[in-house]
């Protein structure tokens, strides 16, 4: 991998000092070739607002330059407590945060938890970063409410690439689904067994007993129910439920899978509906 590949001949001559002494003291991000053409400085009211949430200035500095120029508007602070109010007042289209902010504050963990708790903030999308080793972080910060996550070290390209399927994502789940019609409300159920699936209001019953799913976990088993007895593989999954056309270094997919069993299965350990197939990826069985 080319770890200088936004060079001095892609950037604006002012930046150009900023970014060497980033990349000689960066270790938690690696440059991939990204589409520079366009100006920071340029002003676009239909910029996409991104707001990021790190404590580690040479990654600040080097999401803020690549974003720019892939025409985002950018905002960065170092301080949860702070990035919670400026995400009230900017209303950002999406917030990257760092689960490791420093002491003294709020850590991320946090930061995302009250996201969701305030009406004004609860459906901003947001992406984790995280140390590549800290498996229970992504695991809580998932279960917290956030969209996505990237470990660190992580490629730029990656970065965008997952930025712009969360906000697919969130663009097809704000269409609403109008539901006065007969022809409307009739065939929206989706039945598998005892598990019913309603497709208008969202929501999820499995012997009377009522489901409660995050919005990415409803989509999910709405893959599944819409291919009932069908072997999906991982790189489908993630197309159809994230948006994304790459796997890339994820197990996005098995952390949502065991929200879903620990929800809907009799012994989330031993599943019996949502089934492993080695290899390959997931059934919907019987």
């Amino acid at each position: 991998m080319q770890q200088d590949s936004i060079r001095r001949s892609d950037i604006a001559a002012d930046s150009v000092e900023l970014q060497e002494a980033d990349l000689q003291r960066r270790g938690s991000i690696e440059m991939q070739p990204a589409s520079l053409g366009k100006s920071p400085n340029a002003s676009n009211p239909t910029q996409l607002k991104v707001l990021v949430i790190e404590d580690e200035e040479n990654i600040i500095e080097l999401i803020k330059l690549g974003l720019r120029y892939e025409g985002f508007q950018v905002e960065a602070v170092s301080d949860g407590l702070e990035g919670l109010t400026i995400t009230q007042r900017i209303n950002p289209d999406i917030v990257i945060l760092d689960l490791g902010l420093p002491s003294g504050s709020i850590d991320g963990l946090e930061v995302c938890r009250r996201l969701r708790i305030n009406p004004t903030t609860q459906d901003v999308p947001v992406l984790i970063l995280t140390a590549r080793g800290e498996v229970e972080d992504r695991v809580a910060g998932l279960k917290t409410g956030a969209d996505d996550y990237l470990t660190k070290p992580f490629s730029f390209e990656e970065l965008v690439a997952r930025i712009h399927a969360i906000l697919r994502r969130q663009r097809r789940s704000s269409v609403s689904i109008p539901g006065n019609s007969a022809l409307e409300r009739e065939g929206q159920v989706l039945q598998f067994g005892d598990l019913r699936l309603h497709m208008t209001t969202r929501e999820v019953n499995r012997a009377g007993r009522h489901i409660e799913l995050t919005v990415t976990e409803f989509n999910l088993l709405h893959l599944f129910m819409s291919h009932p007895r069908q072997v999906l593989d991982r790189q489908t999954i993630l197309n159809k439920v994230w948006g994304y056309d790459f796997l890339g270094e994820t197990n996005i997919i098995e952390v949502y899978v065991r929200y879903l069993r620990e929800k809907i299965e009799d012994s989330p350990s031993t599943p019996r509906l949502i089934q492993t197939v080695r290899g390959v990826g997931y059934v919907l069985k019987d």
